[in-house]
């Protein structure tokens, strides 16, 4: 019986991080405790509820660069309307809806002009965040109302709140990507958008869905990231598609689309927030942190196109 070889393209990640924790423990004694550990899952809820849509759009064989922008739009947008004696659930909802009409814009922009999703998603990134400065007036905006507060400060059985809706919404992105008819969808278009499009799927509405649900999720970040700073600042969210598409491809999701493991994906993001947070532990400057997080995602970039070859190399054989 041929014994089945391992493939290390869909577990490597799994044992990269193990092997990073180790070593950050080692390097500063407080990083493996408790606190240190909540910390972390709390640091990376933002970037994990938005690399779930990240993902889905990456699948598909996009792109999108207006992540951070969109996250401060609806930060700014939620704290201003809550600031201003609107109920905190009706401020949410407008900054959800928000983040889907930017998505749909997206969509458009992407479907129906034909422009690359880089390019929308770069003139989106630059002119939202123009917009979450001129809504702002340039200022943080604060005032939030205690009750606004428990959605990023609060904790339910010691967990931290922003943790759980994380984990809830990739288990839901997970069921929707390996279970139903959409994701399956997602995939074919990824791997081959003709091929797809000829067998009867109506290409452009899966897109629309998927840019739709991007905004929503990335404005949802937002809004839990305004929650937990209590003020709406102009600047929130700035950088953070860097980390959300590393946390992605770290997690094996090809740049090419179509191939991926969705709950990799996690370990992905996990394994930044670990990143980052040990090198704050160990005060690594922060322009070093940027020159590792880019050598990262260049990395495992780099991983992906090697590997592809590899397989190719293989089947041609």
């Amino acid at each position: 019986m041929k014994r089945k070889k391992f493939d290390w393209s869909k577990y490597g990640i799994f044992f990269a991080w193990i092997i990073l924790v180790a070593g950050f423990t080692v390097c500063e004694s407080s990083f493996l405790t408790i606190n240190n550990i909540l910390n972390i899952l709390r640091q990376v809820s933002i970037v994990g509820i938005s690399a779930v849509g990240m993902t889905f759009i990456i699948l598909s064989g996009g792109m999108d660069l207006s992540i951070g922008s969109v996250i401060g739009v609806s930060a700014v947008l939620a704290a201003l309307l809550s600031s201003s004696g609107l109920h905190p659930v009706l401020a949410a909802l407008v900054s959800l809806m928000t983040g889907a009409v930017i998505g749909a814009f997206n969509g458009v922009l992407i479907n129906e002009v034909g422009i690359a999703p880089m390019i929308s998603g770069l003139g989106l990134m630059t002119a939202l965040r123009g917009v979450a400065y001129i809504i702002a007036n340039g200022q943080p905006v604060y005032g939030i109302p205690d009750s606004f507060k428990i959605l990023g400060q609060g904790y339910f059985l010691g967990i931290p709140i922003p943790v759980i809706i994380m984990g809830i919404i990739f288990f839901c992105g997970w069921v929707v990507a390996n279970k139903t008819v959409f994701g399956r969808c997602v995939y074919g278009i990824g791997g081959n958008t003709e091929a797809t499009r000829l067998s009867g799927i109506r290409v452009k509405r899966i897109k629309y869905q998927i840019y739709i649900l991007n905004g929503v999720l990335s404005a949802l970040a937002g809004v839990i990231l305004m929650s937990r700073t209590n003020s709406g600042q102009p600047k929130a969210g700035d950088g953070y598609e860097m980390d959300v598409i590393t946390a992605c491809v770290l997690g094996g999701i090809s740049t090419s689309g179509g191939e991926g493991n969705f709950l990799s994906v996690i370990v992905g993001v996990v394994m930044m927030g670990t990143l980052t947070n040990g090198m704050v532990l160990m005060n690594v400057q922060e322009f070093y942190q940027w020159v590792v997080k880019g050598a990262v995602l260049i990395l495992a970039v780099a991983i992906d196109v090697l590997a592809k070859r590899t397989r190719k190399s293989v089947r041609a054989a």
